[in-house]
């Protein structure tokens, strides 16, 4: 029988790893939408077969920023943001300290993320863009979520570290891997 806060870490790993599904599912939408207003931009601008469309620009905008936000918050998830390799490869304990070392940075950056994004939506709450005229904090909302987001995965990775220093053992990384279901 399973400990609660045992059953509640694996919940909570349950939960990281269906919203980074969801995430990566997201991004791959996000890039195959870009396609259009950007294609819409480029054969207005080059043929006279359709009229040039000034909202195209701005929805590309949004776009791009959204999956700019989403990739990232898929690289955390796996590892691969903020990395640099500048180790050789290390025994297990030295690692996981450095991820320990290295994650206090991302966290500091989640929290500004989170606490000056949340500001950043709440001034850009009831404005909305010039030319599509949609509502501004559904752009701005991306850096709380990219700081919540990351809390919870660089935490979830930081755990794994600690798990690492106390045990000696690695813990499997399937959990940090994205499927692609």
């Amino acid at each position: 029988m399973t400990s609660q806060p045992a059953a509640r870490r694996g919940l909570l790993r349950r939960a990281a790893a269906a919203w980074s599904r969801l995430l990566s599912a997201l991004l791959a939408i996000s890039v195959a939408i870009l396609v259009l207003p950007v294609s819409l931009q480029i054969f207005s601008r080059y043929t006279h077969l359709i009229p040039h469309y000034i909202w195209t620009e701005e929805m590309a905008r949004f776009l791009l920023v959204w999956m700019i936000m989403i990739g990232a918050m898929v690289a955390v998830r796996e590892g691969s943001h903020f990395t640099v390799d500048l180790w050789p490869p290390l025994p297990p304990r030295p690692a996981a300290l450095l991820e320990l070392l290295s994650g206090l940075g991302v966290l500091a950056l989640a929290v500004v993320f989170l606490w000056w994004g949340w500001e950043f939506t709440a001034f850009a709450f009831h404005r909305i863009s010039e030319l599509a005229e949609l509502p501004l904090w559904l752009i701005h909302v991306a850096w709380p979520i990219t700081g919540l987001t990351w809390l919870l995965f660089q935490g979830e990775r930081m755990a794994d570290a600690l798990h690492t220093l106390r045990t000696g053992e690695p813990r499997p990384l399937e959990h940090h891997e994205v499927s692609a279901a």
